[in-house]
């Protein structure tokens, strides 16, 4: 297992938990505005766009404690999303959002790994 020093492992942790959930609630309003008029989806996928673009940010800041290809993976996989919402395929996105919440979840157990290894948790 990777040894992260337990200030690097603890911010990696929130970093991890901020993003999976905003991948979460992302991916559920994706399913929730699937039955709205188009005058409604359209404001919901404005509002998607803009909770995405926050996730981009946090791992960005997520790359900068812990710099690894992963990061980018999750860039990538949430710029897709943001691309399929932006396209009007706003179902196509989810696809790359569970990819996204994939790796996220990697960072945290390596995080929760090395909190517990170090007697932190």
């Amino acid at each position: 297992m990777e040894y992260l020093e337990p200030k690097e492992a603890i911010m990696l942790f929130s970093q991890s938990e901020k993003i999976k959930i905003g991948l979460i609630w992302a991916s559920q309003m994706l399913e929730l505005i699937s039955n709205l008029t188009d005058e409604e989806k359209r404001g919901g996928e404005r509002i998607i766009h803009s909770l995405l673009n926050m996730v981009v940010q946090e791992a960005g800041l997520g790359q900068r404690i812990l710099k690894r290809k992963e990061w980018e993976e999750i860039h990538s996989s949430v710029q897709k999303a943001i691309i399929m919402i932006d396209s009007g395929v706003a179902g196509e996105a989810v696809y790359h959002l569970t990819r996204a919440l994939s790796k996220t979840t990697n960072f945290g157990n390596l995080a929760m790994s090395s909190l517990r290894e170090n007697n932190l948790l």
